[in-house]
Formats: C-alpha cells, structure tokens, sequence
C-alpha cells in the first residue's frame, strides 16, 4: 500500500478508525479483532483509537484494550504499526451519558498513563489532544502533552478538532513537533478545509474522521451525492473507495481514517489508496 508519512514515520494512506468496535451498536469482539486483523493484511498500518471509546457506564480504553489484544494476536508483523490514541475526552459513567470534555493538564497525564497501560507500551506512538475544553486554557492542555513528549511518554503529539489557531498555537507550544491535525472531514462536512489546507502547508498530517460521513453516511454516501456512485460505476469500485481517492487528492498530507467493524468494509477501503483518480473526475465530484 502507498505511504505517507506522520512526523517521519511512514504509514499506510489510509488508516483504520476502530472507534465502531466499542461504542453502540459494536460488533462482538471475535469479529472486531478479525477486522483489525484484516485491515493490517491489507497493508495498514496506522489505527486510531482513544481512551473515550467505549459504551456509557463501561470502564475507560475498551478500544484501545481490543487493540492490543488485536495486535498481540495477529500472526504476522506488527512492528510498523502506528496506533494513534487521544484523551481529553470521555463520557459519562451514566447510562446514555453525554460526551464530555478534560483538558485540565493534571488529567491529560493521568489518561496517557492509562492508555499506556491498556496498550501495553513502554510509549504511546501518537498522542492527541482530543477535543478543546472551553473551561481550560487551550495553551495549558497542549502544554500537558508536550511535557508528555519531553518525558518520553509518548512518541509524537497532535491534536485533535482544531482550528487554524489552534493548530499555530499547538505548533508554537510543541516547539514545531505537532505532527498530526484529526478533524472531521467528509462530503457532508467540508468545514474543516482550511485546517487541511494550513495542515498541507506546514507539512503536518491531516486526519480525517469520519470521513465517509459516519457509520450512518457511509452507507448512503452514493445516494446522497450522486457523482461519487457515477464515478464508482465508471471505475467498478464502491462509492465509499472514490470518496478516500477524493480526499488522498485533497493534499499530500491527507491520510483518512475510515471507521469499520466488519473485514468487509476495511477491506474496501484499503483500496482507495491505489485509486488515481483523473482531473475531470476530482472536479466532479468535488462539486457534488
């Protein structure tokens, strides 16, 4: 599969976001580690995941937990495996609990601690600030996960469902180590291209969540914008492969992480890393 790089470490050009193994609706846990294990025997080689992830009421780092049992399992290498986690954001111990946010620096670094547990790693490969915390000073958060990255806890540091300030902000505080930028983005949601933009200019990697709209959108993304099944059709792919093409076009830096929880799915999508889509057809369905 085709790389592209995160800091200087090559990884596959599309990677998996494993969040649907653990949140509702989650497959049973046989079948979520074969679809881990299938996206690394399609050559990926980077899977996002967080502490967050995992049902209300139920303990923290479900998703990285099945990660790592994933990874010990898997019968062939797994050394170039990037996994990607963040903190900062979490949900409630209550029953249909809310999303919520922690960016107190004291509680960045008591998750990664956990998360390095639940990996089991010396160190976290990449670290994310998750999601800004309006009762916290932005700088004071990202500060936290620099001082993780000065003590080696984790390898690299990016930061999650951030502005173009933000981003030059976390830049500045990291001393020009912010690596990676993790922003929704998706036919449906195209608000974050400024950011992809600003990403591709400072050479850091932009990654995409959700980016075939989400375990609801993916399904009817051909429906809902008609190119991107014409386009499929003429090329004999699925409409969800044309969309990652789309967005690998979107800048060199660009490396979707689509979510999936069947081996079916990852596996289709794995190919739209080899999918060179023309001129005429990228202005096509960008303007779907």
């Amino acid at each position: 599969m085709k790389t592209r790089l995160i800091g200087d470490i090559p990884v596959s050009a599309i990677g998996l976001g494993a969040m649907p193994m653990s949140i509702e609706g989650r497959p049973d846990e046989a079948r979520s580690i074969a679809t881990i294990h299938a996206a690394l025997d399609a050559g990926i080689t980077l899977i996002d995941t967080a502490d967050a992830y995992r049902l209300p009421g139920e303990a923290e780092s479900h998703n990285e937990v099945l990660i790592a049992k994933a990874l010990k399992s898997y019968a062939g290498d797994t050394s170039n495996v990037l996994v990607a986690t963040k903190g900062g954001h979490h949900r409630t111990k209550v029953q249909q609990g809310p999303w919520e946010q922690d960016g107190h620096p004291d509680y960045l670094k008591r998750a990664a601690e956990a998360s390095l547990k639940a990996l089991g790693v010396d160190a976290i490969g990449l670290y994310q600030f998750h999601r800004p915390d309006n009762t916290v000073d932005y700088a004071d958060s990202v500060g936290a996960v620099r001082d993780l990255l000065d003590d080696g806890k984790i390898r690299m540091a990016g930061i999650s469902n951030a502005n173009p300030a933000q981003i030059r902000l976390a830049q500045e505080i990291l001393g020009g180590r912010l690596v990676s930028v993790q922003n929704q983005f998706s036919p449906s949601f195209r608000s974050s291209e400024p950011e992809l933009d600003l990403c591709a200019e400072l050479g850091i990697a932009f990654l995409p969540w959700s980016p075939l709209g989400g375990m609801g959108g993916a399904s009817s993304l051909g429906v809902k914008f008609a190119k991107f099944q014409e386009v499929a059709d003429a090329r004999g792919v699925s409409p969800q492969v044309v969309c990652l093409a789309w967005e690998l076009a979107k800048g060199p830096t660009v490396i979707p992480i689509p979510g999936a929880s069947r081996p079916e799915s990852i596996i289709d999508s794995a190919t739209a890393a080899e999918l060179e889509l023309t001129a005429e057809e990228l202005a096509e369905v960008d303007s779907a």
